[in-house]
């Protein structure tokens, strides 16, 4: 019986449980990868200041996101694929989030539908995230999708024009459902329960799009439909339109640059996201949290500031909301559980990172969350705006 005590186990875990393809896809960045470990490893050198003899008792890690409550200020990101990493992943990850507390988000590149999760958790709100595709009347569709399932915020990600060239999914030949090919079908086998699981659920493609758009009835006319459909065209008229379109709170991911986070704050968008697509898009670019002091310097006032990319532990978040982000995002934490033990890995990682959390931000010597600042920080060992 593996004792689950940190995110790691869960990762050990889930690498055994997922085929290849699918698990890589979770686990790796663009190019060389550097972005992707810088991710994880600057918030290794961030130190914390250690306190005593301070009152612990009556901590809160309660927040709001967006004006929204939250039992902790973490989201679950939105992952593409999330129910190839489980079967009906996306609605046990939207289950396990809305017993905790915290915000899930669907990704257009999910598994299982927007009706899907909405069905499944009751009509409780969870967030969408929306690509822009060069079909605009797909893109409404969508929006007026997520509005008819009460989605209570949209998260607009802007830094996938185009795809970052990722060396696994071209080797490992990525698709949902997976090709059946020697290899694959070798690898599948060696994951029974996995394989089990898939034969279980009709949920085996990406019920956001095949049956919603005109020609896209299947697999293969799939694939070349997302390779045209991304669109490189993208500007900030596009939001002006989305934020129109959609009404409610918005929230614009993939920013990493004070000018762009000028632009985002211009938008009226309620909330940006400090965020190199976990290392999956521009590789060589800084790592999320180098990057967040000078946004949150610039624009912290006029606009909510988030981050994703590399919080693989309470004390990750920690140190975001220390530099000032308020709100973080948990993405690969996430698969890591779900694909070790579905729903209950799920559960597991958010369980780990809200003790982490707690018991870190009462060793730094403070009992509300909201009230963290740079004092838990020791001088000299963070990024600076």
């Amino acid at each position: 019986m593996t004792v689950i005590t940190h995110i790691e186990d869960l990762r050990v875990l889930a690498e055994k449980r997922v085929p290849r393809m699918f698990y890589d896809y979770a686990d790796s960045g663009s190019w060389t990868e550097s972005t992707y470990r810088a991710n994880e490893s600057d918030f290794q050198k961030i130190k914390l200041r250690q306190r005593v003899a301070v009152n612990m008792v009556g901590r809160s890690t309660a927040t709001h996101m967006v004006g929204l409550p939250t039992a902790m200020p973490v989201a679950i990101a939105p992952t593409g694929l999330t129910g190839m990493q489980h079967p009906d992943g996306e609605i046990l990850a939207a289950r396990a989030a809305q017993k905790f507390g915290i915000p899930f988000t669907l990704s257009t590149m999910s598994i299982c539908s927007i009706e899907d999760v909405a069905s499944a958790t009751g009509g409780h709100p969870f967030w969408f995230q929306l690509y822009v595709m060069k079909d605009r009347a797909f893109i409404e569709s969508l929006i007026d999708r997520a509005k008819a399932a009460g989605c209570s915020a949209l998260v607009l990600t802007l830094d996938l024009q185009i795809l970052g060239q990722r060396h696994k999914d071209l080797r490992n030949g990525l698709s949902a459902p997976p090709k059946l090919t020697l290899r694959n079908l070798i690898n599948i086998a060696s994951k029974p329960r996995w394989a089990l699981g898939m034969l279980g659920t009709p949920r085996r493609h990406f019920g956001n799009i095949v049956g919603h758009v005109k020609g896209v009835g299947d697999m293969g006319s799939l694939s070349e439909w997302t390779a045209k459909q991304f669109d490189p065209a993208l500007s900030w008229d596009d939001v002006q339109w989305i934020k129109k379109r959609w009404g409610g709170k918005l929230i614009l991911k993939g920013i990493m640059d004070v000018e762009d986070a000028k632009l985002a704050a211009d938008s009226g968008a309620d909330a940006l996201i400090v965020s190199n697509h976990g290392g999956r898009q521009l590789d060589g670019a800084p790592s999320s949290i180098e990057a967040l002091p000078a946004i949150v310097d610039a624009v912290g006032k006029r606009i909510e500031v988030h981050m994703d990319g590399g919080i693989r532990s309470g004390q990750d978040v920690l140190k975001a909301l220390a530099l000032g982000a308020k709100g973080t995002y948990i993405g690969r934490a996430m698969l890591y559980g779900l694909g070790a033990q579905g729903e209950e890995g799920v559960r597991k990682a958010l369980e780990i990172i809200h003790k982490e959390l707690d018991i870190t931000m009462a060793f730094c010597g403070h009992t509300d969350i909201r009230k963290v600042g740079t004092d838990i920080l020791r001088p000299g060992t963070y990024p600076t705006a």
